[in-house]
């Protein structure tokens, strides 16, 4: 069963930008494998907590993620 986890931050996406994502990732499964990995294909969007992840040993938080690259 092809399975696709896509971590973003919370209240960051729509309804329908979360639904574009598992369409888009299950038609990309479709492409790989075929027809048949449709009906098995699962795709989670999860949304991660305003700091509740991180990277380089820092935490990330939405105001990080959204400074310009060297700022």
């Amino acid at each position: 069963m092809p399975f696709a986890n896509f971590k973003v931050p919370a209240g960051t996406l729509t309804t329908e930008q979360m639904e574009q994502i598992v369409t888009a990732a299950t038609e990309l499964y479709v492409g790989l494998y075929g027809e048949r990995a449709r009906a098995t294909t699962l795709v989670l969007v999860e949304e991660v907590p305003d700091g509740g992840w991180g990277i380089g040993g820092g935490a990330l938080t939405l105001a990080k993620l959204q400074q310009e690259p060297g700022s």
